[in-house]
């Protein structure tokens, strides 16, 4: 037999020879995994860079096109979840605020309420949870959908049309994901106050809701709401780059999909929490 031809006798068994060679130590395991990071950090960022810069120079352009579907995904990823949220904001109220206020009263500190929900409500908890609740119903949908259209050759079809996928697809998911996460953590934050309190009323708590207020007045400042908009608003753009990254940036098929969302889901909890915490240096500092 000719060399060089195999067989399907011994077809395993080359298929087998062919394969990487699986790493001897765990350094060498590190090391993989950590260049695999290094790689995927980089095709983030320059992502998020040719992201910006289309932003920046062709935003004007083809505004019959693009404009409206700024506004679809801002209904999509914003109104749309409204009623979940409303229905998140009493149920949260219940759990959080209105357990906060029964323990302050029981205390004695019940004057710290209003510090205390600005710290947990207002600061941290509730834009960090709108980001993760919009990445799991929008999110996980953007990778699917980018990832089908790879897949398929929708993409290269718009490509060969003339017209830049990053500005027909990513440019209005961005806008319209950081616009949805923000509208809604205001409307969260205000459902889970009025919702708090009116559980602590259930309660017979004796609190009235001008003092309640007050202490929330009292205990917000300016760069709570600075913060709070730039917070929001980076969280709906992170996890749109990266869900159209993951969706649209490399070649995938079909059977590829899910564990490009999974990657996607994972790389945004991720970079979401590193944003957070860089807030939180930033209110230290303050």
């Amino acid at each position: 037999m000719p060399e060089g031809i195999v067989t399907t006798a011994n077809a395993p068994v080359a298929r087998a020879s062919l394969k990487p060679p699986l790493p001897g130590t765990w350094t060498n395991c590190l090391g993989r995994r950590l260049f695999r990071f290094l790689a995927t950090l980089r095709g983030l960022g320059a992502f998020a860079l040719i992201t910006a810069g289309v932003i920046l120079t062709r935003f004007g352009r083809a505004r019959r096109v693009v404009h409206p579907l700024i506004v679809k995904e801002t209904a999509r990823a914003g109104t749309r979840l409204l009623g979940v949220f409303v229905f998140l904001s009493a149920a949260l109220g219940l759990v959080v605020i209105g357990q906060t206020v029964s323990w302050l009263t029981r205390v004695g500190a019940i004057e710290y309420l209003g510090s205390v929900m600005v710290l947990v409500v207002v600061r941290e908890l509730r834009p960090l949870l709108t980001a993760f609740l919009v990445l799991a119903r929008i999110g996980t949908a953007t990778v699917v959908e980018l990832g089908t259209a790879r897949a398929t050759g929708e993409v290269e079809a718009l490509e060969a049309l003339g017209i830049d996928p990053v500005h027909y697809l990513v440019v209005p998911r961005v806008i319209g994901m950081a616009l949805g996460v923000f509208s809604l953590t205001v409307y969260f934050i205000l459902g889970a106050l009025v919702s708090g309190y009116l559980w602590a009323f259930i309660q017979d708590v004796p609190l009235l809701p001008t003092e309640y207020f007050r202490q929330l007045t009292r205990a917000l400042r300016g760069l709570d709401f600075a913060v709070l908009a730039g917070k929001t608003l980076l969280f709906g753009a992170i996890i749109a780059v990266v869900t159209c990254y993951h969706g649209l940036a490399q070649p995938l098929r079909l059977e590829e999909v899910p564990q490009a969302t999974v990657s996607a889901v994972a790389h945004s909890v991720a970079a979401c929490v590193l944003l957070d915490a860089a807030f939180i240096v930033v209110y230290l500092a303050a």
